[in-house]
C-alpha cells in the first residue's frame, strides 16, 4: 500500500525490468536447472554464483544425522538460480543488497534451544563485485570470531516463510502467494494470512501482535487486542515483524499485467507459477547485434562498405591492405580518418552495446559481458583503450578487492558505511542518517 504516482509506477516498472533482462542470465538458469535435475547441487550452486561454506560430515558430527538428512534434503532442492532471481535488490542498478544475511531455513534441535538456521548471505557493498551469494549454517549458541563477526538473520528478509522463492519443489505456490497488495482488502487478508504464519513458526499466541512496515517510521499492527490495524509510529520495537515479501507486491507480477515482460523472459519456474498457461519458446532471445553475426554497413565516403568479423577480428572488407595502412598512417599524423575505421574504433572504445556490457559486470556476469564483446569485434582483436576497456578493467579491480575480503584478507565493513537504497517499491529501511566520519567533518571556525 504505497502512495506512488503513475511516474513513480514507471521507474518502478522500468527498474525491474532492467533487473530481470541482465541479473540472472538466460545461461546460468539453464545450466542451474541441469546440474540441480542431475541431483548436483554443488554444482547448481556454482553455475549460479553461489559459495556453499557447509561440510555435511562436519554439521553430522556436530549436530546428528537427522538434522543432516533435512539439510540434505533442502539443498538437492535449492534453486540457486530462483534464490538469486528473488533476492532484494537495490537502486540505481538493480545489485544484490550488501550485507543481507537472511534465513532460508530452519531446523529444530532434538534436545532443545535455538533452531539452526540456513541462511544465504551477500557481501558487504565493497566487496560485492561478482554478486556472489553466500550459502552457510548460523547457529545462535556459537560465538562469531572477533577478526569479522558473523551478522545475524535478519527478521525483515526471511525466506524460511517464503520457501517457495527458493525451493524448486514449493516454485507452484508462487501464485497462491501472490498478491497485488495495492488493493486495500485483498492486502489485509494476505497479511493475515502471512501473520497467522509467523506466529505459528515462531510459536506466539494466536493473538500477538506482528507489526508491518509501510514506510518510514509507519507500521500497522496486527492482532494484539484493540490497538490492531492501528498506526504507530513507536512502540514497534521487539514484536515480531512480518517479512518484507509478505508486504509488498512481487516486480513480476506488475511487469506481466503492464506488458513491459511477457513469460518468456522471466525465471521458467516463475512463469510456470504465474501464467500456467503458456507454452515457452523454445528460440531463445537474439542477442545485440553483433559485426560477427555478419557484415555490417557503413557509408563511407559517399559509398556503401562493409565490416565485420574476420579470422577474429573485425576489420573492413572494401579496403585494400595498401590503403589502409597509408589512411591510418594519414589518421595517426591527425588528418580524418576513413568512416570505416572510425566506425571500428568506435566499437573498440564506446560501442553502441556498452551500456548492456556494464550491466552485465555489475550484476557479475562478466562471461556474458566478455561474450558481447567478442562478438562485436572478435575474440582475437586487442581491446583498445576507452570506456569500454576501462569498464573491464574496473570490473577485474572490484573482483580483486571480493577475492581479499573471501579470503579474510580485506577490510571489514565500516560503521560509517551509507545505507542501502532499497529497490523501487521496496520498503525502505528504518535506520539512523547517515554521518560523515570524524576526520571528514569540517571544523567550525571562528
Amino acid at each position: 500500500m504505497y502512495d506512488t504516482s503513475l511516474l513513480d509506477e514507471d521507474t518502478r516498472n522500468s527498474f525491474w525490468s532492467r533487473v530481470r533482462r541482465f541479473a540472472v542470465p538466460p545461461a546460468m538458469i539453464e545450466t542451474a536447472t541441469a546440474r540441480r535435475a542431475l541431483g548436483d547441487w554443488g554444482g547448481a550452486c556454482a553455475a549460479a554464483g553461489c559459495d556453499p561454506e557447509i561440510e555435511l560430515r562436519a554439521v553430522t558430527r556436530t549436530y546428528g544425522s537427522e538434522l543432516t538428512g533435512r539439510l540434505r534434503a533442502d539443498l538437492r532442492h535449492l534453486a540457486p538460480d530462483l534464490l538469486r532471481w528473488h533476492l532484494p535488490r537495490i537502486a540505481p542498478d538493480g545489485v544484490l543488497r550488501p550485507g543481507l544475511t537472511l534465513s532460508l531455513a530452519r531446523y529444530p534441535r532434538d534436545g532443545g534451544g535455538p533452531p539452526l538456521h540456513l541462511v544465504a548471505r551477500t557481501a558487504p557493498g565493497h566487496a560485492s563485485a561478482g554478486q556472489r551469494i553466500g550459502l552457510a549454517l548460523w547457529d545462535a549458541a556459537v560465538r562469531p570470531s572477533a577478526g569479522r563477526p558473523r551478522p545475524r538473520p535478519d527478521p525483515r528478509f526471511r525466506l524460511d516463510l517464503h520457501r517457495h522463492l527458493w525451493d524448486a519443489r514449493r516454485a507452484p505456490e508462487l501464485a497462491d502467494r501472490t498478491a497485488d497488495l495495492t488493493d486495500g482488502q485483498v492486502a489485509d487478508a494476505a497479511w493475515e494470512f502471512e501473520a497467522a504464519l509467523l506466529r505459528s513458526a515462531d510459536g506466539l499466541p494466536e493473538d500477538a501482535p506482528v507489526v508491518v512496515r509501510l514506510a518510514h517510521r509507519r507500521h500497522l499492527l496486527l492482532g494484539g487486542g484493540p490497538t490492531a490495524a492501528a498506526r504507530a509510529g513507536r512502540g514497534v520495537r521487539g514484536l515480531a515483524v512480518l517479512p518484507d515479501a509478505a508486504t509488498w507486491t512481487p516486480p513480476d507480477l506488475l511487469l506481466l499485467r503492464t506488458g513491459l515482460l511477457g513469460p518468456d523472459a522471466l525465471h521458467p519456474l516463475v512463469a510456470a507459477a504465474l501464467a500456467p498457461d503458456h507454452r515457452p519458446a523454445h528460440d531463445p532471445a537474439r542477442p545485440e547485434r553483433a559485426y560477427g553475426d555478419g557484415p555490417l554497413t557503413v557509408e563511407c565516403r559517399g559509398v556503401a562498405h562493409r565490416i565485420a568479423v574476420v579470422d577474429g577480428v573485425l576489420v573492413p572488407l572494401d579496403h585494400d591492405p595498401e590503403q589502409l595502412r597509408r589512411e591510418e598512417a594519414l589518421a595517426e599524423l591527425g588528418g580524418p580518418p576513413l568512416p570505416c575505421l572510425r566506425a571500428i574504433d568506435r566499437a573498440h572504445r564506446q560501442p553502441e552495446n556498452l551500456d548492456s556490457v556494464r550491466q552485465r559486470l555489475l550484476h557479475g556476469d562478466r562471461a556474458g559481458a566478455l561474450a558481447a564483446v567478442h562478438r562485436l569485434i572478435g575474440p582475437r582483436a586487442v581491446l583498445r583503450h576507452g570506456p569500454l576497456a576501462e569498464a573491464l578493467d574496473a570490473d577485474l579491480q572490484h573482483r580483486l578487492v571480493r577475492s581479499l575480503y573471501a579470503a579474510g584478507l580485506g577490510p571489514v565493513r565500516s560503521r560509517y558505511d551509507t545505507a542501502p537504497v532499497p529497490a523501487p517499491g521496496e520498503p525502505r529501511p528504518n535506520g539512523r542518517p547517515h554521518r560523515l566520519p570524524p576526520h571528514s567533518r569540517r571544523r567550525r571556525t571562528s
